[in-house]
């Protein structure tokens, strides 16, 4: 047995025990999403557009996520509402700044990797760029959206007479409490991602400069800070979504009376 299934294994057994059914149905989730952002890779290998590719598997990604990890539907539908708008904002923020910081490729340090191979696949490297910052930030927007989310719940259900305005300013403050954590969680993820290139620029002096516009960390950065980006439009976003829902099912309770 690998080392990667034996983790895999005990990731399983400790999910099941301390989560019960939930655990296991986050399990199941997690390795769904595996599958399809494979399936993901395998179709832009044959030439679909890669951000066709990134819309269809980020959206089925998100659903996956929000829907299997919670069984109340006000809280799935309104985080995988908020998540979807959250989501069509950065694919633009994400192909804007993609064309304009020029970080796409590979960089002077993957040189050696790359000897004696062909770089011309036929695939723009613009478009996996985008391809790869949109898949990175859906983890972020969907526990954010969830988070937001089963909380605006959690509100309505001990306060079913609070006005909209006070809902909104509900989300708000939940959003404060989470943004700190995520943003730390957000760092140090990527910083443990590229610790060995830091220890690369350390060994072969480069200077603050050069480290700044070193490519691949320039990508790594982007990637970070659009997805704490994505958790600050989530928080005010899920907000409003769940007010808006809110109203449509007090309207539609008029109606029937």
């Amino acid at each position: 047995m690998s080392s990667i299934n034996a983790l895999g294994l005990v990731l399983l057994f400790v999910m099941f025990l301390i989560g019960g059914k939930q655990g296991f149905r986050s399990f199941v989730s997690l390795l769904l999403n595996f599958c399809f952002l494979f399936f993901g890779i395998v179709l832009i290998e044959f030439h679909v557009p890669p951000i066709f590719v990134a819309v269809v598997i980020g959206v089925i990604i998100l659903s996956i996520t929000i829907f299997m990890g919670e069984d109340d539907l006000r809280t799935t539908v309104t985080a995988f509402y908020a998540s979807l708008i959250v989501l069509t904002i950065l694919l633009f923020l994400i192909f804007f700044i993609s064309h304009w910081a020029m970080v796409q490729g590979f960089g002077t340090e993957d040189s050696d990797d790359l000897e004696g191979m062909s770089i011309l696949i036929g695939i723009s490297y613009l478009k996996v760029s985008v391809t790869a910052i949109v898949l990175s930030t859906l983890g972020a927007i969907a526990e954010a959206a969830m988070a937001i989310s089963a909380g605006l719940t959690e509100i309505l259900e001990t306060h079913p007479e609070i006005s909209n305005s006070r809902l909104v300013e509900g989300g708000m403050g939940i959003g404060q409490q989470i943004i700190g954590t995520t943003l730390n969680t957000l760092f140090f993820g990527c910083f443990g991602g590229v610790l060995s290139l830091f220890i690369w620029f350390a060994g072969l002096h480069y200077s603050f400069g050069t480290i700044m516009n070193n490519k691949i960390f320039v990508a790594e950065l982007i990637e970070v800070l659009i997805s704490f980006l994505g958790v600050l439009l989530t928080v005010p976003i899920t907000s409003l979504v769940m007010v808006k829902r809110r109203k449509q099912v007090i309207d539609k309770t008029i109606e029937t009376k």
